[in-house]
């Protein structure tokens, strides 16, 4: 199956690099230079994988606003920023509204397409999953691996892909402590510790919105993180 990869990036020279290296390792690509234009294209049919660039053309934060819309059509579709914006602010904001990952051109290309690859290879552990690993209940948390879905207390919480590893990470032996480096291997994550860091505050900020008492994810600190129950 050759995957489908959409690429969001007004500087026309950098689009057809980027385009034709991706091309060259065997994925169909769709580039566009706006976020309107993509997103009329990709409302009718969603990509593998999306590449997006912050600053779009007249649109300085384009690039949030599309990764917004396209979330909300997908709680699955791995998203990834790459884009000159390189500071704290911008990276916790991308994550924020459900990026899987955020990188800063000039990352090299064997670097961009590891990433890609581990994108892909939880998507396809999802897809994949063992049946004694379909589904994973610990007192009111439901996980269904088939399906992608993640309920607190009967209530669908909407995760991201990475951060559904996170929680499978956590919650499959509570009570054992996972450092940022042993969430980054569950999650194949190849980023900082800021990272990892945002991610758990968005995954904690959501189940907090489905239940204002949720504390089942304990920071250890100096340690890293537990699932208590």
């Amino acid at each position: 199956m050759v995957r489908r990869i959409a690429i969001v990036e007004d500087d026309a020279a950098i689009r057809a690099n980027y385009a034709e290296a991706l091309r060259r390792h065997g994925y169909e690509v769709s580039a566009y230079a706006a976020r309107r234009e993509a997103m009329e294209a990709l409302r009718g049919r969603l990509p593998d994988l999306a590449i997006i660039d912050i600053g779009l053309g007249d649109e300085a934060e384009g690039g949030f606003a599309l990764c917004r819309d396209l979330r909300a059509l997908s709680a699955q579709l791995p998203i990834v920023f790459l884009t000159a914006h390189d500071s704290e602010f911008d990276v916790v904001s991308g994550l924020r509204l459900g990026a899987d990952d955020y990188l800063t051109k000039g990352v090299s290309l064997p670097q961009l397409m590891a990433r890609i690859g581990a994108l892909f290879r939880r998507v396809d552990a999802l897809a994949e999953a063992k049946p004694v690993e379909e589904r994973i209940v610990r007192g009111a948390l439901e996980l269904d691996l088939k399906r992608f879905s993640a309920q607190w207390r009967g209530a669908r919480v909407e995760l991201t892909l990475t951060e559904f590893w996170i929680v499978h990470s956590l919650a499959r032996h509570p009570g054992h402590v996972k450092d940022r480096d042993q969430l980054m291997r569950d999650a194949e994550l190849v980023v900082d510790d800021a990272t990892v860091t945002s991610h758990v505050k968005r995954v904690r900020a959501k189940f907090l919105a489905a239940d204002p008492a949720f504390e089942a994810i304990e920071t250890v600190y100096g340690l890293g993180y537990r699932w208590k129950g």
